[in-house]
């Protein structure tokens, strides 16, 4: 297999990986479980995984000033919030739509950056965000409702767009401020390590802990969902600087497509033409704001 083959192989993987993620989220629900408890064991299982990585690395944290505001404002801005979201959502909405929406990312970006000019006003761009912001309107519609999946709640499908709203500004906080000194792999390590931190209190005051044992399909779902997230994440960075983040980036369209078909396959789901039309609307709007960065040759 040619080198580009394999990175295309990579890439494909990353996709249906974190893909998945999605729909494991709304099995860890499943049973009640509350948000702030599900985030600290996210964030224990992950810091684990990125910590054995960085171990194998011999590249562990870094606790200079900048680094340590990282850490805090990313775990806040980047974990916490919108993972919060993500699980209070989820119960209420398909997974299939969740990560449809996660694909506004990249739109909520681009007027964040406009506003902290740190990108110039591109009409194909802004295209772009406003097939965007159609997609959620047609999800919303009362036409969005399938054969086992009812209705999509306004309110709830506001709740999960907090989360692709904070994702945008992390991008953008990453932008203007950089990391810190620190490579990717250590960023999320620390990033990781500090959510567990603070997630923890929170969970334990607002009666949100959870217990793991026994290990039943729900907490079984977190590990995996934990695990995934991590080992995808180090891959995705690992292959941003073989092929080149623009390459790299195209994973966003496989973890939409293949979070609707993991919803399907794992969760039964099955969505109306109204959806299906959202879920086209939103790729096209997404590969309107890609940066047009040159590809490197892999």
């Amino acid at each position: 297999m040619s080198q580009r083959w394999f990175f295309v192989l990579v890439l494909v993987i990353l996709g249906v990986g974190w893909g998945s993620t999605q729909s494991l989220g709304k099995i860890a629900t499943a049973t009640g479980h509350q948000p702030f408890g599900l985030i600290f064991w996210q964030l224990a299982v992950g810091s684990v995984v990125l910590g054995v990585v960085s171990a194998v690395r011999r590249k562990g944290l870094v606790f200079t000033q900048a680094a340590l505001t990282f850490y805090v404002v990313i775990a806040v801005i980047g974990t916490i919030i919108p993972n919060a979201s993500f699980y209070a959502a989820v119960v209420h909405l398909p997974a299939g739509v969740m990560s449809i929406l996660i694909s506004t990312v990249p739109m909520l970006a681009f007027p964040l950056a406009l506003a902290l000019r740190l990108d110039r006003f591109s009409p194909m761009r802004l295209g772009g965000l406003m097939l965007g912001l159609l997609g959620v309107v047609l999800i919303a519609s009362p036409e969005s409702a399938g054969p086992g999946v009812g209705a999509v709640s306004l309110g709830w499908l506001m709740v999960a767009m907090i989360g692709p709203l904070f994702y945008a500004m992390e991008v953008n906080y990453v932008a203007r401020a950089s990391t810190g000194g620190m490579d990717a792999l250590q960023a999320m390590f620390g990033v990781s390590v500090v959510g567990m931190v603070l997630a923890a209190p929170i969970a334990l005051v607002t009666g949100q802990w959870v217990d793991p044992s026994p290990l039943g399909g729900a907490e079984l779902a977190l590990v995996v969902l934990s695990a995934v997230h991590a080992l995808v994440y180090a891959s995705y960075v690992w292959l941003a600087s073989k092929a080149g983040s623009v390459f790299a980036s195209q994973c966003s369209y496989l973890v939409t497509a293949s979070g609707v078909l993991w919803a399907m396959l794992l969760l039964g789901e099955r969505f109306s033409p109204m959806i299906w039309l959202a879920l086209v609307i939103m790729l096209a709007g997404v590969a309107l704001v890609q940066p047009r960065a040159k590809l490197r040759e892999v």
